[in-house]
């Protein structure tokens, strides 16, 4: 059984179809990569599977539990982390703090992991720093390493390449890639830069007007050209 299952899921903003009977899975141990053009409706995905926004019908299953009506906090108690895009770090907060804001849930004592430092090293000589101080690689790192905090099952990342350094981003690829190569997280990655997004997937899902049009083992996308489907 997969760990996340997105079974003919359709969303509506006022009189606009926005996803239309979209399924997906994700296993743990990989990498599953949405791909497609702006505007296609991956975002919208990624609320949904969040319940930031609600869907109109079909069924969202994490874990073996039916999650479609949760509330988003219901879904981080249950273990899925979601990295948005621009990355949505708390500005005036110092990185600590961000960090802590990451286990919200959990009882107060709860220490800040000493794993985000080593996955995110130059976040450990910025503790003190506020986060809006930071680069935008370095917020970026951060904003993982927020969500990463509770131990999730699941992390969920919007686009966290958007306006990142290349040194940064190869950091941020081998993280994810790592996590996933544990085998105890499943990682749904939204991605518009298809290099590196072709490198991460285990397997592939492209959406084209809400739609998924093509998906398969991430192995395949050379011989499939996909980076051609999405190309703008």
């Amino acid at each position: 059984m997969s760990l996340l299952e997105v079974k003919d899921v359709n969303q509506y903003y006022g009189g606009s179809h926005i996803l239309r009977n979209v399924n997906l899975t994700a296993e743990l141990g990989q990498v599953t990569v949405v791909l497609g053009r702006n505007g296609v409706g991956k975002t919208t995905l990624l609320k949904s599977l969040m319940g930031l926004v609600p869907i109109k019908s079909g069924g969202i299953r994490f874990d073996g539990q039916a999650i479609d009506k949760a509330t988003p906090y219901e879904r981080a108690r249950a273990g899925i982390g979601f990295v948005p895009q621009g990355r949505e770090i708390f500005g005036r907060l110092t990185v600590q703090e961000n960090l802590q804001m990451g286990l919200a849930y959990k009882p107060g004592s709860t220490p800040i992991p000493a794993e985000l430092y080593e996955l995110f090293p130059v976040l450990k000589q910025m503790l003190g720093r506020r986060g809006g101080d930071l680069s935008g690689g370095q917020q970026q790192q951060l904003a993982i390493a927020r969500a990463l905090a509770a131990g999730p099952k699941l992390l969920i990342l919007d686009e966290p390449t958007e306006g990142i350094q290349p040194n940064i981003i190869k950091d941020i690829g081998k993280v994810i890639r790592m996590l996933a190569d544990r085998g105890n997280m499943a990682i749904v990655l939204v991605e518009q830069y298809y290099d590196f997004a072709e490198e991460l997937a285990d397997q592939y899902v492209v959406m084209e007007r809400g739609e998924v049009i093509a998906s398969g083992p991430g192995s395949e996308m050379q011989a499939k050209n996909i980076r051609q489907l999405v190309a703008i």
